[in-house]
């Protein structure tokens, strides 16, 4: 298995960059990608299993792994939801997958998004992880248009290994991820 693109970029160039503009010798002292969680919640799962079915099978698609469904933890009367009813799915990529999901985000699925300025360089939870949301899931290359018959969108979350958002800000830009300019 070859290693992925983004993976030998930040092992050649990204970890020496890093160290040079935070000061710091020790390569495991720099922050990194730990893992990147995409989740789908999928409301119409409550009337229709047929829903979240497709959506597990798109997602799945979309990561390359098998998609875990999500159940409620707590039931809300005014929703029609009760404690345990299926209600989404996950995938939680780590190492090879995630370079190459993180590559593919970059390269290709960011430029096929509608009126697309760029990414929210605000969108930092304080912990130093990226949040970022989709509208649709079809900007995907992997998902087949023809076939797909409810528009879901999807949240996608960068976890790093820095607290730091700063510090996070900074390796997601070192990877091409494309913030907006100005706005920070």
């Amino acid at each position: 298995m070859s290693v992925p693109r983004l993976q030998e970029q930040f092992q050649t160039s990204i970890v020496g960059q890093l160290s040079d503009e935070l000061g710091r010798k020790n390569p495991h002292s720099l922050p990194k990608l730990e893992k990147i969680v995409i989740s789908m919640g999928v409301g119409k799962a409550i009337q229709d299993r047929k829903v979240l079915d497709e959506v597990v099978s798109q997602l799945s698609l979309i990561a390359g792994q098998q998609a875990q469904i999500t159940r409620a933890r707590r039931s809300i009367a005014n929703f029609k939801l009760r404690e345990g009813m299926e209600i989404g799915c996950r995938v939680t990529l780590r190492k090879h997958r995630m370079y190459e999901f993180l590559d593919r985000l970059i390269s290709i699925v960011l430029p096929r998004v509608r009126d697309f300025r760029g990414l929210n360089p605000k969108a930092f939870d304080g912990r130093g992880n990226y949040s970022l949301g989709l509208n649709e899931q079809m900007v995907f290359p992997e998902v087949n248009p023809d076939s797909v018959k409810s528009v879901q969108g999807l949240n996608i979350t960068m976890v790093t290994s820095t607290t730091s958002d700063d510090e996070a800000r900074l390796l997601l830009s070192s990877f091409g991820m494309p913030f907006q300019k100005g706005a920070q």
